[in-house]
């Protein structure tokens, strides 16, 4: 499956999918959804310390992870990936996170909805970067594809650690108790991911260290893979 270029035509934007041999127009106004994908998770980031302490918040919470979701698919939709695969496990993992809104301290929830959301994001991941490297050009939401893959991969890694958690409890230390353990959870993927180890928050399990060292080479490739592409390009340009 391949995805064409991007070309404007005035005010719209044209996008050829060949895989299905259709043509699919995008207004102006949402020709970027890499760009929504990456507002959403930044916001949902900086609202989880005002929201995540009542019932009210967590609603909140999550619809966020609901609308992160369905951008998440959107993009995914717009790539070469298959998207009947982000389909099958987004709808789902959409599922366990209005299930989980009810049922927050019921173990098995967050569990089931970890074991979901975790491939769920990897996959967008996967569908993002080969958007990303689909072709020669770099267009503006192939741009901020680069800034949402990142993202969507520290939110998968987070899952995947909620997951060790529940199954091998104690794996990660220290974590504050109730909801709020999800955020120290995204914080210490992230801080793996960018490869900060800020060491305030430790995998103390060869269960939890074998996923941290997994998340750190994926951030160093995935630097290492977006400048090279890059620096590839700007000298190709100037040739």
């Amino acid at each position: 499956m391949g995805v064409a270029g991007v070309t404007t035509y005035g005010p719209r934007l044209r996008r050829v999918t060949e895989s299905a041999g259709m043509t699919t127009r995008w207004p102006a106004g949402l020709s970027q959804p890499s760009a929504l994908l990456l507002l959403a998770q930044l916001l949902a980031v900086l609202a989880y310390p005002f929201l995540d302490t009542s019932r009210v918040g967590s609603a909140v919470l999550g619809v966020f992870s609901m609308v992160a979701v369905g951008l998440a698919l959107w993009v995914v939709r717009s790539t070469p990936a298959l998207t009947f695969i982000a389909v099958a496990l987004g709808v789902p993992a959409l599922l366990m996170t209005v299930l989980e809104a009810f049922l927050p301290h019921e173990t098995w929830v967050v569990l089931v909805g970890a074991l979901l959301h975790a491939p769920f994001y990897l996959y967008v991941f996967y569908g993002t970067i080969r958007y990303v490297f689909h072709d020669d050009q770099v267009t503006t939401d192939e741009l901020y594809a680069i800034g949402a893959a990142f993202t969507v991969l520290a939110w998968g890694f987070t899952f995947v650690y909620v997951a060790v958690e529940i199954i091998w409890p104690g794996s990660i230390e220290p974590l504050s108790r109730g909801s709020g353990r999800f955020f120290d959870l995204l914080f210490f993927s992230f801080t793996n991911l960018t490869s900060v180890g800020l060491s305030d928050i430790l995998p103390t399990a060869s269960h939890a260290r074998s996923v941290v060292i997994l998340e750190q080479v994926s951030g160093v490739l995935y630097v290492a893979m977006v400048i090279s592409r890059l620096v590839a390009m700007t000298v190709r340009d100037r040739k």
